[in-house]
């Protein structure tokens, strides 16, 4: 058998464990918590129908494969929340090491392509980097909103931790990001985000 095609078969099949990794942010009816593949396909299926709304012109072919391998590292790494202060002193040195073994699994053209991809999110310079850190940082905030705040409630989020998150949002999309901003408005009101 090509080994090229082991290799690739061998990352696909590793790869499924995204969807062991449990994220804090809970589905739009409020039941249970979503797992990272689910969330990777929400930001694609967002990526296609919002792109509209970006700030500048985009690869959206690009945009839509940095959503989906951007979590594929917290297979290794784990899921650090948002909001914890202690797990994201870690985190950069964590991912990078499970970059380097998950992407390490395909050919190496492969391997690079997405180690860069990845690299460039997390960068998050350019126009595409910039719209998928916008939709992923609108996507929690867009069910936490639906589920009634649930998990910001859970974990007593203040709003000044949710507008420090989302201080570059606005360079994806000052549309969405307007939009945000009244989703946090609108919770901290109810009193579903703390405001100190």
């Amino acid at each position: 058998m090509d080994d090229r095609l082991i290799k690739q078969m061998d990352f696909i099949l590793e790869v499924d464990k995204i969807k062991n990794i449990t994220r804090q942010t809970y589905l739009s009816d409020g039941k249970r918590k979503e797992n990272d593949a689910e969330h990777s396909w929400h930001l694609a299926l967002m990526a296609v129908l919002l792109r509209e709304h970006a700030n500048e012109e985009l690869d959206l072919v690009k945009v839509m494969t940095m959503v989906l391998i951007h979590d594929i590292v917290e297979i290794d790494a784990g899921d650090t929340y948002a909001y914890d202060d202690a797990g994201n002193t870690t985190k950069r040195e964590r991912e990078v090491r499970a970059a380097n073994r998950i992407f390490g699994l395909l050919p190496e053209d492969q391997g690079d392509m997405c180690k860069e991809l990845w690299e460039e999110f997390e960068l998050a310079k350019t126009p595409e980097a910039k719209f998928a850190h916008t939709l992923d940082n609108f996507q929690p905030l867009m069910l936490n909103n639906a589920a009634d705040g649930k998990s910001w409630r859970e974990h007593e989020v203040k709003k000044s931790q949710v507008m420090k998150r989302n201080e570059h949002t606005g360079e994806g999309s000052r549309v969405i990001r307007s939009y945000m901003q009244q989703l946090i408005d609108k919770n901290v009101e109810c009193g579903n985000l703390k405001n100190e």
